[in-house]
């Protein structure tokens, strides 16, 4: 896979952004995300958007952070916010949304945000699996959606310890997530 950073609002991301939009509406039975997103926020060093394509150079996976600190609603100073994570359905259980998120992570570490933090839903099982199983745990609500029952907001640190370890982690991470 060919994982690669790419403006938010290039065609390809255009596509899959118009596809997990439509799986949304599907899932929760109404019009999608309606939140607007401005293409900038993606922008290193404040953020960054990634696309990953088939060896047929096809669009398959897409994932992004934003940079958001404490003056906006339910963030804490040094939060990175994880968004539009997906994965097209064809190419779902290759690890492609694990891949994306490690190098989002390390991305975020690296641009010196202290957490990851991201707002999913209670019709997507599997996203929320993906998350928990990667070391996320539940947090207060916050954002556009923190209002609503099936929203669910997951947090990690992103600081290591002395050791190398990830805070509040009992595990060795490897050095190059």
């Amino acid at each position: 896979m060919d994982m690669r950073p790419t403006p938010f609002d290039h065609p390809d991301a255009v596509k899959l952004n118009d596809q997990v939009q439509l799986e949304y509406a599907e899932r929760y039975e109404d019009e999608g995300d309606l939140t607007p997103l401005d293409p900038t926020m993606f922008r290193p060093p404040r953020g960054l958007y990634l696309l990953a394509y088939d060896p047929q150079g096809r669009p398959v996976a897409t994932g992004g952070w934003r940079s958001q600190d404490e003056n906006e609603e339910g963030y804490a100073d040094g939060d990175a916010e994880l968004k539009r994570m997906y994965v097209v359905p064809e190419a779902r259980g290759l690890g492609l949304a694990r891949r994306i998120l490690a190098a989002l992570e390390q991305d975020a570490r690296d641009a010196g945000r202290t957490r990851m933090v991201l707002e999913t839903g209670t019709k997507q099982p599997e996203a929320i699996a993906l998350y928990t199983s990667s070391g996320y745990e539940p947090c207060a609500k916050f954002g556009y959606y923190r209002e609503y029952e099936s929203s669910r907001c997951f947090a990690k640190s992103l600081t290591r310890t002395p050791a190398g370890r990830m805070a509040g982690s009992t595990t060795e991470q490897t050095p190059n997530m």
